[in-house]
């Protein structure tokens, strides 16, 4: 298996959708680079070269992935419940940060329904 970015990557599939394993590439992402690089992304990574894969890295290399980019979310999060902002605030409870109705929806946001505590 190909590493890229401490992620194994899936030898079997075409490079677009393998380089879409990596948190933070998307598949516009992997499409960019695959042109900059002068690869077509319908092959496979099994297919793919020593050299070609070393150009994958040092282009993935460039992009802010994986664990740097998970710790630079929970950081601006972490900032935003710091600050109280609304949005914060929203965090801070488990609800929809980004103005969804919670009435009757938002269930995988607020949990499991809570017992009824009268009966």
């Amino acid at each position: 298996m190909a590493r890229i970015a401490g992620v194994n990557i899936p030898e079997n599939k075409h490079v677009e959708i393998s380089l879409t394993h990596i948190f933070g590439i998307g598949r516009k992402t992997a499409q960019d680079i695959c042109k900059e690089l002068k690869i077509d992304y319908t092959r496979k990574i099994s297919d793919l070269t020593e050299d070609e894969i070393e150009n994958l890295r040092t282009a993935i290399g460039k992009f802010v992935v994986e664990g740097d980019l998970r710790r630079n979310i929970s950081t601006n999060i972490k900032r935003l419940m710091d600050l109280g902002s609304y949005r914060g605030i929203r965090h801070r409870r488990k609800l929809p940060t980004r103005g969804q109705n919670t009435k009757n929806n938002a269930r995988t946001r607020k949990g499991a329904k809570k017992p009824m505590r009268g009966s």
